[in-house]
């Protein structure tokens, strides 16, 4: 659950009752005022003699740690195995190895001002449904008030009427209709990335490259063209078309790149280069006939 100063939201999962419980995404207060510290998530289980509820426990617990999240609740479980899960989960011990307890789901959101369940298709009984993106950016706003959950059920079966009865909103994830089924730690990715999103995470900037360097300025672009009108020409390329529009062709497309200046560049030392290839290739042919014309070939 992300906490904004004194409260925090609860991130809750079930697989027959499953919950997450808050962690702490560092950051996450820029540009929402106070910020959001801690992120809370529970999780129970049933009994599964094949360990498909630990996959999906250790499944949920790194997609958990992707996301910045790290403390995890458990609702009355069936078994939960530590060193099985991290060793499924690298890395993940610090929310594998300090989980709190919970003997219900009605008790896990008791003290939420806002919940949010699950589901892959609608129900008979009318419920308030909503794409994850809009719930997140809700669920975000929410939490300035108090503790917020999202309440995931199990991959077979899903949440149950009586589970959903406990949300104030109903998030459906949109996946073709011929195959609908998410598993546990898709489906909970998919919510904690779009909350990851609405509470900081799309104003981090992307990754640059290494050699990375300012923007060209118009006084870059404008040698850059003139290198490259340079070669066209050398290359008689313009015998059959028109300069101009040739030209403010390669303004526009260079003008859409924004490229940088390491960019821009690069595309001039080709425009030099190609006169440069030329020349040479010009000043040999001459060597060669004036080598032919005094030997008198």
């Amino acid at each position: 659950m992300f906490g904004f100063g004194l409260t925090e939201i609860l991130l809750v999962a079930v697989l027959l009752t499953l919950f997450f419980g808050a962690k702490k995404l560092p950051d996450l207060a820029r540009g929402l005022g106070a910020g959001i510290r801690n992120f809370k998530g529970e999780l129970s289980a049933p009994p599964d003699e094949n360990g498909q509820e630990e996959d999906n426990i250790a499944g949920v617990v790194r997609a958990m740690a992707n996301m910045g999240l790290d403390r995890l609740r458990l609702v009355n479980p069936a078994e939960f195995d530590a060193y099985r899960i991290t060793g499924i989960a690298h890395r993940c011990d610090h929310i594998v190895d300090a989980p709190e307890f919970f003997e219900s789901l009605h008790d896990a959101v008791a003290d939420c001002v806002y919940v949010v369940g699950t589901t892959a298709r609608a129900r008979t009984a009318k419920r308030n449904y909503d794409r994850p993106r809009r719930l997140a950016e809700h669920l975000v706003e929410r939490a300035a008030e108090g503790p917020v959950a999202v309440v995931m059920g199990r991959e077979d079966r899903g949440l149950s009427n009586e589970d959903l009865d406990l949300c104030n909103a109903a998030a459906i994830i949109p996946t073709d209709p011929n195959y609908s089924s998410l598993n546990m730690a898709q489906a909970f990715l998919l919510m904690a990335y779009e909350i990851f999103l609405a509470a900081e995470g799309a104003s981090r900037d992307l990754p640059k490259s290494r050699r990375a360097t300012a923007p060209a300025t118009q006084a870059d672009l404008e040698e850059t063209y003139d290198a490259i009108e340079q070669g066209l020409w050398k290359l008689d390329f313009f015998k059959a078309r028109k300069p101009e529009s040739v030209l403010r062709t390669i303004r526009t497309t260079l003008s859409r790149a924004e490229p940088e200046l390491r960019e821009a560049r690069t595309f001039r030392a080709i425009g030099f280069e190609i006169v440069h290839v030329i020349d040479r290739i010009e000043q040999a042919m001459e060597a060669d006939d004036k080598a032919r014309g005094e030997h008198g070939e």
